[in-house]
């Protein structure tokens, strides 16, 4: 039996280490702890189900055996994507979900994203789940909920096919890293009409091939590689759930998600014009102005899917994003991030042109690092920010923004540190318009850096 930990509720979602951190034991006492609070909101029923980690059977009937001892109807989809559970709680009449998920942790981690009462639970409302824990007297509710399982797949692929229409046939390859998302990818694009070459669409909690996280390139090369070799006109990945896009090339150029959300912003703002578009602060500063160009209004918002998806819903903006690979539509879907329905909306555009990667080749871009991480212990990170934030002083003409961490504008780039809410580390991006300006920033922020912390081990 894994006693309870505090350090698994995150700032976004639970998450653990099998059998160290987290365990049945540890999944049904969160059951009955999100069915209390589910009822709490008068929610009855809760939705839930699992990726393919091989830990997923053991915790997802855990954890409905607690959600039904709380007194909660449970609805199990199965092996799912992240985003077919929140699909799950906007038409299945149960505005509570709970995705049984280590996303694109190591193999040995699983966890549980959440909605409660239609909102993406993060920061309080998971701690209140442990103190919920702690506090609970080992009682269960007088009438035990019912279970029951239901096939989402047909309805969840249906419903985008029946949204997002090509333009003309494509070939694409798909590579899914053996994460869940193997699944339904291949059957949802050929649905849309493409043919499509299948790479590691096996579910395989193991990810024998390369880790499902298509925000690092290492994890691309498998995709890079197959548009060399066929003639595929476009690469799509996704992580190990199912809730985040990659996107490359046919000339194996990676065009990250900040650029994405150009030709998405553009597409909604088509619709929507006026209306602002979110995203977070870890984007190109080429977003903003683009947005602006398009009609939109830009808003940077903090790092985080939870954060994010909130600030959509107090906002009502039509279209968020991060760096990350979380996009998030409310444009013709539900305003919940879903890697398998941006990537059809990013076919439906490419698909208007005769040659798709010289349309993503020629948007906006600068030099710029991949994300940059200095690791500390545990809690350290806080520190180091909290004094990056009150003694940092950057020379000439700079715009600071303490919206997430400390992000600095130049006139010719910028830099941006920012404490992880789920890791010991502080996160680190640059961006320039040249080499040298690229140095200068990075050198500037090490000397920062290294005044708040002169032991620090920084990665440039």
């Amino acid at each position: 039996m894994v006693s309870l930990s505090k350090t698994i509720f995150k700032a976004y979602d639970i998450r653990g280490i099998i059998d160290k951190t987290l365990d049945a034991g540890v999944a049904r006492q969160i059951g009955q702890a999100f069915g209390q609070a589910a009822l709490a909101k008068g929610e009855k029923k809760v939705v839930i189900g699992r990726d393919g980690r091989l830990s997923g059977p053991v915790l997802a009937a855990a954890l409905a055996e607690g959600l039904q001892a709380a007194g909660v109807d449970v609805i199990d989809l199965g092996v799912v994507a992240t985003p077919m559970v929140y699909f799950g709680t906007n038409v299945l009449g149960a505005a509570s979900g709970i995705m049984v998920t280590g996303s694109h942790n190591p193999p040995d981690y699983n966890g549980f994203k959440m909605v409660l009462a239609g909102e993406a639970i993060h920061g309080e409302a998971i701690t209140a789940l442990y103190q919920r824990i702690v506090d609970h007297d080992g009682s269960s509710a007088a009438t035990k909920g019912a279970y029951s399982t239901h096939d989402i797949r047909a309805q969840y692929l249906e419903r985008i096919i029946g949204d997002v229409k090509l333009a003309r046939p494509i070939k694409i390859a798909v590579d899914c890293g053996n994460g869940v998302a193997g699944a339904f990818a291949g059957d949802l694009f050929r649905g849309m009409g493409c043919e499509v070459v299948e790479l590691f669409c096996e579910v395989d909690g193991n990810f024998p091939n390369h880790h499902p996280d298509p925000a690092h390139p290492e994890n691309l090369q498998d995709l890079i590689r197959c548009l060399q070799e066929t003639d595929a006109e476009l690469g799509i990945a996704f992580d190990g759930d199912g809730d985040r896009l990659g996107v490359v090339t046919k000339d194996g150029q990676i065009i990250y998600p900040d650029r994405q959300m150009m030709l998405f912003a553009a597409d909604v703002l088509s619709r929507h014009p006026g209306e602002q578009i979110l995203y977070d602060v870890k984007c190109t500063r080429h977003l903003a102005p683009w947005i602006s160009k398009h009609g939109g209004v830009p808003l940077m918002y903090k790092t985080g899917h939870s954060l994010v998806k909130a600030k959509l819903r107090e906002t009502g903006a039509p279209l968020g994003g991060e760096m990350s690979g979380h996009i998030f539509f409310k444009d013709r879907w539900y305003g919940f991030d879903d890697g398998l329905y941006s990537g059809a909306r990013l076919l439906e555009i490419l698909t208007r042109e005769a040659d798709p990667s010289k349309l993503l080749n020629s948007l906006p871009q600068s030099d710029s690092t991949p994300e940059l991480h200095l690791h500390l212990k545990e809690g350290e990170n806080v520190i180091v920010m909290d004094k990056l934030r009150s003694d940092a002083k950057f020379p000439g003409n700079v715009q600071i923004i303490t919206i997430d961490g400390l992000r600095v504008e130049y006139e010719d780039g910028f830099g941006l540190a920012r404490s992880s809410n789920t890791t010991p580390v502080i996160v680190m991006r640059f961006e320039a318009e040249t080499p040298a300006a690229l140095a200068r920033i990075q050198g500037q922020f090490k000397s920062v850096i290294l005044a708040a912390k002169p032991d620090a081990e920084l990665p440039f």
